[in-house]
Order: structure tokens, then C-alpha cells, then sequence
């Protein structure tokens, strides 16, 4: 295990031992912080003796539904990262929203007219582009992008190798390659970046003698893919090399790198719904009430982390709703875990715009040195 560094002028420097930062945290030469991801680390208060770094490299699997980030030295397995990816959030309230406004535009037409003279909205601009990105994509993407940002602001990376992906088709109008082109030519501006294919990331990974998961890819844990996201940070430093002699040609794996055991995170952004003037469907008297937005009525906003004590249980959570009296509690996967009074719920972190689920513990790919 390592713990990230970053300079006084807030420069990051190469991962030290857990013992010489909590030295250093003790001494008064560097103090402790947590970042936006919840991973620790350490900020130096005096200039650094020594600002050379070593290559660490960042891995990303993308996906549809669900992608893994990892970040990888020579030596050591730095973190490992599961993305819930909003995909499917994003796409459903894409189509209410769509069914809403028809039904709005049903109810202004007045079909007693003919159809000449009803009152239908007129083009007025060509929305037809091509390589247009459905926001769906474009959330997923901007998740992964961000998560790399906060990434590389505690360590020092400069090449990313992300896993090419081939769609069936004509390739001009899939989203998934729309959506793989933006997100490159973004990292791009600010990393070097490295293609590997699916086969190329396949084989490699047989090589380190990694086990992944493929019966059930919807798991959270390191096993679906973020064992891939290594992988592909991997093949920086093990290559697959054809070669040949005078009499004698073959290939071999050339290169090594320690595949070692590293804090295992899920994110997610917390399911808030947009804030609405009313629900879709009248309540008794004509009336709607207000519906969405992060705001609560006991100081809260939705996404906070806290700390609710009902009863005798105490437990921890995100908040997710509020009604006059009560505050409501959710877990990471925004499910209730009760409903407590406010004055019985305590802030401890406010709204990032992400869920993180850290744990606590090492998890090993059960990986060998090459």
C-alpha cells in the first residue's frame, strides 16, 4: 500500500509508505486530507527534497453500464475504482421528459381547428447534426472524466490506456463510438493516451494470471472490472514482442510489473431528480405539489453525508428526501435506511455530486510478479 503525495504548491509527487506519512503527519511536515474520492492523503508543508517521479499510469475500462479505473506503478497497484455509470437514470428520465412535453403541446393544440390553422410550433433550428451525443453517453463519460481529474490531482500520471471499442455497423452513427471519440480527443488535451484492444487486454491479463468475472459483470467488486482497468495500466510495462534471429524467430512477454493488494472504491452520482415546478399527474383540488431539486426544508441538501440516529440505531448515509418533520436516509445504492427527526441527523460531509463507498480493507487480484 502507498499513500499519495502532493507538494506545498499542490504538485503531486510519488506515493511514500503509510509509516513515513504518519511520521511526517506527527513531526508537523505534512498534514492528512481526504479528496473528493475519499482516498487519503498527505500534503507537504515544506518544500519536497526530491520532485522526480516514476511512471504511473492510469487504467480505464469503459462500459456501458458500469467501468473500472485503476492506477498502477511498476511496483505497486495504487487503486482500483468501480463507476456505477448513470446510464440507465439518464435514459429513462430523457423519455419522461419527451412524454411530458408532448403532453403539454396536446393540450395547447385546439383540434376543432383544421390542421392549417392550429397553432403548432415552427422549426426553427436544424437539430439533425451528425455524431450527435445522447446525453446518456455524455453522462457516463464526464463521470469517468471526472473521476480521472480528481485522480491526477493526488498522482502523477501522464499516460492513460483505455480499451478500444469496436461496434458492429456503420461506426459514424454508433453512440458507444461517439462517445469513445469524445472522451479520447478530451484526455487527449492533457495526457498521453494509449489504445489497447479487447483480445490484447484478454491476453494479458491470462498472462498475470488474473481471474475475472463474467457471469454476473453487474457485481461491485474487483473481479468485473476493474481487474481490466489494471490490466490495461499493466501492458505499460509488459509488452508482447515478436522477434527473430539467424536461424530461429518466435514471440515472448518482455517487460515485469507487481501486481500488489489496494484499496477497492465504488462511485456512483447520487439518483437526484431535477427540480420540477409540480408532479405530472393532478392531486386532489387541481393542486401539484413541488417535486425534485437538492434543496430540504432542515438546513440538509440531498447527496450530504450523514451521520441519523433512530431510536437505538445509529447509522450512516446519504441524504435523499425530507418531509416537515423528517429528514430521509439513504445507503449508497439509494436505498432508505430510515427516516430520522433533523435534529437527530448530523452533516459530516456535504454534496460532491458522488456516492463513495469506500472500503476500508485491501483487496488482492491474487496476481503473481513477472
Amino acid at each position: 500500500m502507498r499513500v499519495p503525495v502532493i507538494s506545498v504548491d499542490n504538485i503531486p509527487l510519488m506515493p511514500t509508505k503509510p509509516s513515513r506519512a504518519r511520521r511526517w503527519i506527527k513531526t508537523g511536515i505534512a498534514i492528512g486530507k481526504f479528496n473528493k474520492l475519499g482516498i487519503f492523503y498527505v500534503q507537504l508543508i515544506t518544500e519536497s527534497s526530491n520532485t522526480k517521479s516514476q511512471e504511473i499510469v492510469i487504467g480505464l475500462d469503459p462500459g456501458k453500464m458500469f467501468s473500472g479505473i485503476a492506477v498502477q506503478s511498476n511496483k505497486y497497484t495504487l487503486q482500483m475504482l468501480h463507476l456505477v455509470l448513470p446510464f440507465k437514470t439518464v435514459k429513462d428520465r430523457m423519455e419522461q421528459r419527451a412524454m411530458m412535453r408532448r403532453s403539454r403541446r396536446g393540450r395547447r393544440i385546439n383540434r376543432k381547428l383544421p390542421f392549417n390553422k392550429r397553432s403548432h410550433r415552427q422549426t426553427r433550428f436544424e437539430n439533425r447534426r451528425g455524431s450527435k451525443l445522447p446525453p446518456s453517453i455524455r453522462a457516463n463519460k464526464d463521470l469517468e472524466y471526472r473521476v480521472i481529474i480528481l485522480l491526477c490531482e493526488i498522482y502523477p500520471i501522464k499516460t492513460i490506456v483505455i480499451e478500444e471499442v469496436e461496434a458492429r455497423g456503420n461506426k459514424s452513427f454508433s453512440p458507444v463510438m461517439v462517445g469513445q471519440r469524445y472522451q479520447i480527443d478530451r484526455l487527449s488535451e492533457l495526457f498521453k493516451v494509449e489504445l489497447r484492444k479487447g483480445w490484447e487486454t484478454s491476453n494479458l491479463r491470462k498472462y498475470l494470471g488474473l481471474y475475472k468475472e463474467k457471469s454476473d459483470k453487474s457485481l461491485q467488486i474487483p473481479e468485473t472490472h476493474a481487474v481490466d482497468a489494471v490490466t490495461l495500466a499493466c501492458s505499460q510495462f509488459v509488452e508482447y514482442k515478436i522477434w527473430s534471429g539467424t536461424k530461429t524467430h518466435g514471440a515472448s512477454w518482455i517487460g515485469n510489473v507487481t501486481i500488489t493488494g489496494s484499496q477497492f472504491t465504488i462511485l456512483r452520482r447520487p439518483p437526484i431528480s431535477r427540480r420540477q415546478l409540480h408532479l405530472m399527474v393532478f392531486s386532489s383540488g387541481g393542486n401539484r405539489r413541488k417535486y425534485g431539486g437538492t434543496t430540504t426544508r432542515h438546513g440538509f441538501r440531498k447527496g450530504d453525508f450523514v451521520e441519523a440516529t433512530q431510536g437505538q440505531k445509529t447509522f450512516f448515509g446519504w441524504v435523499s428526501g425530507d418531509t416537515e418533520k423528517l429528514v430521509s436516509v439513504s445507503d449508497s445504492n439509494w436505498k432508505r435506511l430510515g427516516q430520522c427527526t433533523a435534529k437527530k441527523v448530523r452533516l459530516i460531509k456535504r454534496n460532491t455530486g458522488l456516492i463513495v463507498l469506500s472500503t476500508r480493507r485491501m483487496f488482492n487480484l491474487t496476481a503473481s510478479s513477472h
